[in-house]
């Protein structure tokens, strides 16, 4: 594909990568009203079986109301499979919490211009926005892109990957993914933000691997409804919510712990249902059609 446009002022180093590195986590709360957390953060994550290596690459925000990047570049990153690396974003100035030690601090914050725009982080858009993962410095125009290693759209957003734009977090909640197929419409849910760095990856998870089993095939046992009025729990879930495309909620049991809930008033749409099973959380996307 032909570059349309390459960033001022940075060498484009080769990326090699022997397992895929992807962007595992967004949050754009940091420092707004009701955050927990100062800043903003990224995290990536090794979803491979092998170790990773990332040289060179960058890692590049656009947000919904404007079609200037801005960008910085990564450090090194090795990650064992299953590793995460937490990359610490601008501020909004407000939040309680600093984020738990950072693998990288982002800087030096460039813009498609090639202006610098920033010394402390990209501030991301905690409503919608893009985050890419690129193996270069070459502005990525879109999901296509040759150089594109990851590509997350959230919220409502023009450019997006796969088939549609997706659920928006809040200011207590973060973008994280559970899957990884080729449409973020279904590869991530809305879930409290939890940041966890190369040292404690389980931090950064929404939910383990078993317990994403046990939510995709057990949590719901019909989430894509068409004519029915109830949703249907493979077992006992505790509060159980739902939030809409935009981060609120809105429905949730009436009692603590349910095996289905009553949806004949809930709009046709595409909403996140959360709860808990066994004292972990669980999150599975629903359709109603």
């Amino acid at each position: 594909m032909k570059k349309i446009f390459t960033f001022i002022g940075l060498v484009s180093i080769p990326v090699f990568s022997s397992a895929q590195i992807v962007i595992s986590e967004i949050y754009g709360g940091g420092g707004d009203a009701g955050s927990s957390f100062r800043n903003d953060y990224v995290i990536l994550k090794n979803i491979g079986l092998e170790n990773a290596v990332l040289k060179g690459a960058t890692l590049q925000y656009v947000s919904s109301a404007d079609n200037s990047t801005q960008y910085h570049l990564l450090p090194e990153i090795n990650l064992m499979p299953g590793q995460t690396f937490l990359i610490q974003e601008g501020s909004g100035g407000g939040g309680v919490s600093d984020l738990p030690a950072p693998d990288f601090i982002a800087g030096n914050i460039m813009n498609s211009e090639g202006y610098r725009t920033s010394d402390s982080g990209i501030n991301i858009d905690r409503i919608s926005g893009r985050v890419i993962l690129a193996s270069d410095a070459t502005r990525v125009l879109s999901a296509g892109d040759a150089n594109v290693l990851d590509f997350v759209n959230y919220g409502s957003t023009v450019q997006f990957a796969g088939t549609g734009t997706t659920v928006s977090p809040n200011s207590t909640t973060a973008f994280k993914r559970m899957e990884n197929s080729m449409t973020n419409t279904f590869d991530f849910v809305i879930a409290p933000a939890s940041p966890g760095n190369a040292a404690i990856p389980a931090a950064s998870a929404v939910i383990n691997e078993t317990d994403v089993n046990y939510s995709k095939f057990n949590f719901i046992l019909n989430p894509f409804i068409k004519g029915d009025t109830d949703l249907v729990f493979g077992g006992e879930v505790q509060n159980v919510r739902i939030f809409d495309e935009f981060g609120q909620v809105v429905m949730q049991s009436p009692k603590k712990t349910a095996s289905g809930l009553n949806i004949i008033e809930l709009p046709k749409g595409k909403y996140t249902v959360t709860g808990m099973i066994n004292n972990a959380p669980v999150s599975q996307q629903i359709v109603k059609d």
